[in-house]
């Protein structure tokens, strides 16, 4: 998968960017606050829809073009194809601030793919991208939200009905809690629940199945990078913690208290379906209490295991920093089993928190990829022979010169 051309308007330091991205390595070098990152945050919001930075899509929008204009808007614009196209793709992404009475405006988000307009989900897999932050620590070490992020962005992008079921699993859950809180406070019947509960079960069963089925595969990869990583030493589990476990052992029977490998992958949807939904009958009253839905695929929970230590617990900061590095190299080999082309790899300034083994095992096994965006504010950390087949862009105050 390659992305031929990326244009951006006041999006973030960029009024505006015309450029040709060339296949292979594109290291992009300079000092911090220049707009590196923003460049592999337009390529990654294009493959998910999301920015790994911003905590609202409105702090995109270039900040003086927030302060002059009174419609401000912000605009990603790409030519995409993988291999095997002849035509490339058009992709665009529109966000917008239309003006309010209390004046905070409201943000609209517009998806074109092609000229057509089309849903935000529909955006997830039309470019897919593995982004490399020193801060991926947090799916290790962070809330258990961080990890169930991670693993929906990495599953959206590959498949197109997990996307939706996300989407749509999120619109339900958000109508099942007002209705929860409307309980609570004025009191009704619980059979107003029912159509809700139908419709979270449909798309929640969705979601477990193919999470479970997800991490098998990514376990499996990332295992093998694990021990390669520890010459051996260590063995790297992904534990899946549905809230609604499909697969926990019968009522009345005791579970060991032990880290043991579950399986899940293979259930019928039907019978997760049919589970969840009595699970949430029964807690019902629960719930109405509380004003909340207790149980379903938003509360699920991942663990990282190497050698039976749960490394978000009890895991050194180097240990952490070596699953997650596996974790992100199988992340890699599964997306180009899963669609058949490399993603686009986007690095930020990775090889500053790596040792110089750890940085030549990265690059060596990122060295095939067909495009690869690396940033960095020193060019020494690339070893010579990297540097020599890359192109280097340096970015300063937003604009881009080539070496």
């Amino acid at each position: 998968m390659l992305i031929r051309q990326l244009s951006l308007t006041n999006f973030r330091l960029y009024a505006r960017l015309e450029a040709a991205l060339p296949a292979g390595p594109l290291i992009l070098v300079g000092a911090n606050a220049q707009g590196k990152t923003s460049l592999l945050e337009a390529v990654y919001y294009l493959a998910t829809g999301q920015s790994h930075h911003a905590t609202s899509d409105r702090q995109l929008i270039n900040f003086l073009t927030l302060r002059t204009e009174s419609l401000p808007f912000a605009k990603i614009v790409a030519e995409a194809a993988g291999r095997t196209d002849s035509t490339p793709k058009r992709l665009e992404v529109r966000l917008i601030l239309d003006p309010t009475q209390t004046g905070d405006g409201r943000l609209r988000k517009e998806i074109f793919v092609n000229g057509v307009k089309r849903r935000v989900s529909d955006l997830a897999g039309q470019v897919n991208g593995v982004l490399f932050l020193p801060q991926d620590l947090t799916i290790i070490e962070g809330a258990p939200s961080d990890r169930r992020r991670y693993l929906d962005l990495a599953l959206s992008q590959v498949d197109p009905t997990y996307a939706f079921a996300l989407s749509e699993y999120g619109k339900v859950l958000s109508q099942r809690n007002a209705l929860l809180k409307q309980l609570q406070e004025r009191g009704g019947p619980g059979g107003q629940l029912e159509f809700w509960d139908d419709k979270l079960c449909e798309h929640g069963a969705l979601l477990i199945n193919a999470r479970a089925a997800a991490l098998a595969e990514l376990e499996t990869l990332a295992s093998a990078v694990h021990r390669d990583l520890t010459g051996g030493a260590d063995g790297l589990r992904l534990a899946y913690h549905p809230a609604y476990d499909p697969a926990a052992a019968p009522e009345g029977q005791l579970g060991l208290p032990l880290e043991v490998p579950v399986h899940r992958v293979g259930l019928a949807p039907s019978e997760v379906q049919a589970g969840l939904r009595q699970r949430l009958r029964d807690t019902r009253g629960e719930e109405i209490a509380r004003g909340m839905t207790l149980c379903g695929p938003h509360r699920d929970e991942l663990r990282f295991l190497a050698n039976g230590i749960d490394l978000g617990t009890y895991g050194s900061r180097g240990q952490a920093r070596t699953a997650v590095l596996a974790l992100k190299l199988a992340e890699v080999d599964w997306m180009r089993t899963k669609s058949g082309e490399w993603p686009i790899l986007l690095l930020d300034e990775v090889l500053a928190e790596l040792d110089t083994n750890r940085r030549r095992e990265l690059l060596a096994r990122l060295g095939g990829a067909e495009q690869c965006l690396l940033t960095t504010t020193d060019l020494t950390l690339f070893p010579a022979e990297f540097t020599r087949r890359a192109t280097v862009w340096e970015v300063a105050e937003g604009r881009i010169l080539e070496h």
